[in-house]
């Protein structure tokens, strides 16, 4: 095995055990995302190993979500991104076992830094928490 192709088998598990998208991860979310007009897009039913107060996802799993929205949106780009700084709204208490929406796309772009936005939305469309990001472009 090159150097080359040990280093690409070592980027595979490590995506594949990303804690919001891995899908190797036995105790991560596994989203999975797809591109519809312009936008990064994902239902989940969330169990309640999740919560944090009876019937409530944890409010660090739902800024997970957020972010997974906006950074894994430019990752399926093509770009590598991080995280440079979030801010998150909690609007309203996101439940377990509801079906959510989560939904995350580009506002604007200045040369390495992408803002981003994001929301999760219940079934009739009421969004319980919003985010905003912006993305350092590295690669």
């Amino acid at each position: 095995m090159k150097k080359g192709d040990y280093m690409e088998q070592k980027e595979k598990v490590r995506e594949d055990y990303c804690f919001a998208c891995g899908k190797a991860n036995p105790v991560g979310l596994h989203l999975e995302f797809c591109i519809e007009n312009g936008k990064f897009i994902t239902e989940k039913i969330l169990p309640r190993e999740y919560q944090s107060y009876t019937g409530v996802v944890h409010g660090g799993i739902v800024t997970t979500m957020l972010d997974e929205a906006m950074g894994g949106y430019l990752y399926e780009l093509g770009e590598k991104a991080v995280t440079a700084r979030i801010e998150v709204r909690y609007r309203k208490p996101t439940p377990v076992g509801e079906k959510l929406t989560i939904t995350g796309w580009v506002a604007s772009r200045r040369r390495n830094f992408v803002e981003m936005q994001a929301t999760i939305a219940l079934a009739d469309g009421t969004i319980t928490a919003e985010g905003t990001a912006k993305m350092a472009v590295v690669d």
